[in-house]
């Protein structure tokens, strides 16, 4: 199997992000701001919480980008209220030529939308199937993380390939599993809008948030106006905190899978046919065994320490490694992969830590 895996920061990088984000902060709050937990309620003249109103500018300036609105509904939300604001019911939307991620096409099925696929890996398959549908195609979803095993576009060149296609197109980027974790999102690549889930960066469950242009930003804030669609201060004190720590926390993770795969591939254990890093959604390792034992690994991995299933996928929650059956994308690709392969989120656990469990369990199931 190849794989290819999305660019993680470097420490270095991730801690440039960190400063920016914390330099942005401080030009838009007092020191006393800062340390409030947060407002509640929809203010004369904004309608908003204003503790809200000054994060959303924080997550803006952090991804250079000309607004930011915070949204409830955590990913899910946060690409429903973009799609939403860059179509209208019934039109039709190019997506990759992959399955597309199940809570994403209950938006799209719920507003009617047809869908264009192009192979996105493909510089002719976009050219073409954009030449052949330009007068249908009324938006662009590009999801940054890989949707299936051998994808291997660069989010950056796909958006300068479609914007020489179909020029000025909204074009939407679903940045879940790669926001604070790669050098750039879809907004700063050229994307419309970026959307992400707060929990993914170590923010509060339920919020997610749009970035990008003003005006479609803005069509979302006005689909969001009553009072309990706000997000409130409190919750977006949270999600700029978790922003703040969540740069480095990330890059040391991408790290640990690198180096849990080399390790791996060196021989360091018995039993292990083949390791890989990939984007499996989050980035994780991917472990290959010699024979069809990944059930009673993963039954066995608990009892070890190994969290059994995920909460958010590097939420707030979750920090020791996760052992968990493989994707879906992957398992539609081979069926007998699900038997003989497992993938394991480290989280904020250490390589030391990830091989020592599974050297266990490998004796284990091994010895039975």
């Amino acid at each position: 199997m190849r794989t290819y895996p999305l660019y993680s920061r470097t420490i270095e990088e991730a801690r440039a992000l960190q400063f920016k984000v914390v330099d942005a902060a401080t030009r838009t709050f007092t020191g006393d701001e800062l340390l409030s937990l947060g407002d509640l309620g929809v203010h004369a003249g904004t309608n908003r919480p204003l503790q809200t109103i000054r994060v959303e500018h924080v997550f803006a300036k952090a991804f250079d980008a000309e607004d930011a609105v915070l949204v409830r509904g955590a990913g899910t939300g946060a690409l429903r209220w973009a799609l939403a604001a860059a179509l209208r019911p019934g039109e039709t939307v190019l997506v990759h030529e992959a399955p597309v991620y199940p809570t994403t096409k209950v938006t799209l099925d719920t507003m009617g939308c047809s869908i264009v696929t192009a192979d996105f890996n493909s510089d002719a398959a976009i050219e073409l199937v954009c030449a052949e549908r330009v007068s249908d195609i009324r938006a662009v979803l590009v999801q940054h993380s890989r949707q299936k095993p051998d994808d291997s576009y660069d989010l950056g060149h796909v958006i300068e390939q479609i914007r020489a296609a179909l020029g000025d197109i909204t074009i939407v980027t679903d940045d879940n599993y790669a926001a604070a974790k790669v050098r750039a999102i879809g907004c700063q690549l050229g994307a419309d809008m970026a959307t992400f889930s707060c929990f993914k960066v170590l923010g509060p469950e339920g919020v997610g948030v749009v970035i990008g242009r003003r005006e479609p930003i803005e069509r979302i804030r006005e689909m969001q106006y009553s009072g309990g669609s706000q997000v409130q201060g409190y919750e977006a004190m949270a999600a700029l905190r978790g922003l703040v720590y969540a740069p480095v926390a990330l890059a040391i993770a991408g790290a640990t899978c690198h180096e849990v795969v080399e390790r791996l591939c060196s021989g360091e254990l018995a039993h292990v046919r083949g390791a890989y890093v990939a984007n499996a959604e989050s980035k994780a390792v991917l472990v290959e065994f010699d024979e069809d034992v990944a059930d009673r690994i993963l039954a066995l991995a608990p009892a070890h320490g190994a969290a059994p299933h995920p909460v958010g996928c590097e939420s707030r929650y979750e920090f020791a490694p996760m052992f968990y059956r493989i994707s879906a994308t992957f398992r539609a690709q081979n069926p007998s992969w699900q038997r003989r392969m497992i993938r394991i989120n480290v989280m904020r656990s250490g390589p030391d830590t990830v091989i020592r469990i599974l050297r266990e369990l490998i004796e284990e199931v091994y010895a039975a």
